[in-house]
């Protein structure tokens, strides 16, 4: 990030020598290399970095250098995300309206969807998408692809992807080795890749959900640092004692702060290995509560010291991926990120700059950002026929039929049942009185018409059939149903609308989310994105549905990394067992 010219240009302006092209005066910098607030202080800022902090800056002023009075506010470094999952929802240009105004000017993302959906090809275009907009982006390669290569038929990088990934500008590193039995049975591709990685200087992000002692001790030792999965105190002590950072979940998936950070504080742990990270967010959440700045706001609220709450939303996070020296603090040589807010208790910024820019003012933004187009790699990746209904019908000879369920505990949690279902004209059917549904998943990525079917329970809404094409890491067209005319209408609108979420009654579409890009992400606004979002879960919830965010059930529906059944167009899987079950008890 920096050069020779670049340093004699920033100790020129230093010096007095040359001039700046910003200053800040009347500052109360938040200093995050010494705890405290300093007062009446000048900034003095060349192109995209700060080249003075101190009492005065008027050696370095001349009359084309802009000055701007903060008049007496505060000043701090901006914030930063260090995990999450921006290739969904919404495109990128969209996203970063809103989290740049939350003071938000750095992302980590891990963009594993985007890879399982369209390969190497179709990371490369994501990353490209990044480029020219106002935030910094640096993205880590996913680390977790296929999810299970016994049941998976994800799209994945190869080494030698991976290694020409790394060369791409701002991929840092390897993300989320979430199947850390690979690790911990020194799975040979998985090593060549993490000593690749280690080779190359690169940072390793971790999920060790379930790992413990000598799992855990084995995974760290492989070099892989940092986990976000952490959900209690005691597992983020264990990491923490043990030399990981950890990265305190708060977002749409899980909400851990207030637990966590109440007893790190109460019991005088260390903050300096925390992070604060979303894991991801839906449009609602960020408009609701907000991105990072909700972090720092719920610590002090907990009674967090105000600069150790922004130590662990910026510092800790750029000390982490060693980058330190450009970023995370105000002082000479680092880039010019910073935020200008009027209370330290309640941090909400009025100016956002990033590289020097004013990009936020008055808490609006000021600086054109461009729509992300649709790059040809992620467009038209729903690849399934035209379905009709007899792709749902389960042939079966006896007048009823003993299947396996996929019951659900959460939205995310399921566990595995039996049921006895009513066979009618020759064909398994689910059963409203029973809450017993079917499911449906189909390839959708490859062309192939590879498919499964199974049966699902306590789903208990009153709508004919919910599809999706978005799933974790599978990324199949899934589809719940209670009869196979609507399920077929529901695949065939997202086939024909290139991806998305449907919910259809009676042949009629009742909500749909476009997801264009990828069938993960909306090429649609913020604001069209969020009613289209509200409009399927609220559905949803209006028809029965008891569960608060029922878009979450076909998305995990096939997730392998959680127990304890899931579905895949490859079959139904026992998770526990580690195989294939059927869907039909004989």
């Amino acid at each position: 990030m920096g050069s020779v010219s670049n340093i004699s240009l920033l100790n020129s302006v230093a010096m007095g020598d040359k001039p700046a092209d910003l200053i800040l005066k009347n500052c109360s910098l938040v200093n995050v290399y010494t705890n405290e607030i300093q007062e009446k202080i000048q900034i003095a800022i060349k192109k995209d970095r700060i080249a003075y902090v101190g009492p005065n800056a008027s050696h370095a002023k001349s009359p084309t250098t802009k000055v701007i009075d903060v008049k007496n506010r505060y000043v701090s470094p901006s914030f930063a995300d260090p995990h999450i999952h921006i290739d969904h929802f919404l495109t990128p240009s969209e996203f970063i309206k809103k989290s740049l105004l939350c003071g938000v000017t750095s992302l980590f993302p891990y963009s594993i969807d985007i890879v399982s959906t369209t390969g190497y090809r179709g990371f490369k275009e994501f990353v490209k998408l990044t480029d020219q907009l106002p935030m910094r982006f640096f993205h880590v390669i996913p680390g977790g692809l296929p999810v299970d290569p016994k049941f998976s038929s994800s799209k994945t990088m190869s080494l030698s992807e991976i290694k020409s990934a790394i060369k791409l500008d701002n991929v840092i590193g390897l993300g989320e080795v979430f199947s850390w039995t690979k690790v911990t049975k020194r799975d040979s591709a998985t090593m060549k890749t993490l000593s690749f990685m280690l080779d190359n200087g690169c940072v390793i992000n971790g999920h060790t959900a379930g790992a413990g002692e000598k799992k855990l001790n084995a995974y760290i030792s492989s070099g892989i640092l940092s986990c976000h999965e952490p959900i209690n105190y005691q597992e983020v002590l264990d990491r923490l004692r043990l030399g990981m950072w950890v990265m305190i979940r708060e977002g749409s998936i899980r909400r851990d702060l207030k637990e966590i950070l109440s007893l790190v504080m109460s019991n005088g742990i260390f903050t300096n290995r925390l992070m604060f990270c979303s894991d991801g967010l839906d449009p609602i959440d960020i408009k609701t509560y907000g991105h990072i700045d909700y972090c720092v706001n719920e610590a002090i609220k907990l009674g967090l010291n105000p600069i150790d709450a922004i130590c662990i939303a910026s510092r800790n996070c750029f000390d982490y991926y060693n980058m330190g020296k450009d970023l995370g603090g105000i002082a000479p040589g680092k880039l010019a990120d910073f935020l200008i807010f009027d209370k330290l208790t309640k941090i909400k910024p009025s100016k956002v700059f990033v590289g020097g820019k004013l990009i936020v003012s008055d808490s609006k933004l000021v600086f054109n950002i461009k729509k992300n187009n649709l790059p040809k790699p992620l467009s038209k990746t729903v690849k399934t026929r035209r379905l009709s209904e007899k792709d749902f019908l389960l042939p079966y000879k006896k007048k009823t039929a003993n299947v396996n369920v996929i019951s659900l505990k959460s939205e995310i949690i399921t566990e595995k049942s039996r049921e006895d279902l009513d066979v009618k004209q020759g064909n398994i059917s689910p059963s409203r009185d029973s809450d017993v549904w079917k499911v449906a998943a189909f390839d959708r990525i490859f062309g192939t018409n590879r498919h499964s079917i199974a049966f699902l329970k306590n789903f208990n809404a009153d709508i004919g059939a919910f599809a999706s094409t978005w799933n974790f890491h599978e990324n199949n067209l899934l589809v719940i149903g209670m009869n196979e005319k609507d399920m077929a209408v529901a695949s065939n609108h997202l086939i024909k609308s290139n991806g998305g979420m449907a919910v259809v009654k009676n042949g009629k579409l009742l909500a749909s989310m476009p997801l264009q890009m990828a069938g993960i992400i909306s090429t649609d606004s913020f604001e069209q994105v969020r009613k289209n979002y509200s409009k399927v879960n609220s559905v949803l919830s209006d028809k029965g549905c008891k569960f608060r965010r029922p878009h979450l059930i076909p998305i995990f529906l096939p997730f392998l990394a959680l127990p304890e059944i899931r579905i895949l167009n490859t079959g139904l899987v026992d998770v526990k067992k580690q195989q294939y079950i059927p869907s039909i008890n004989s």
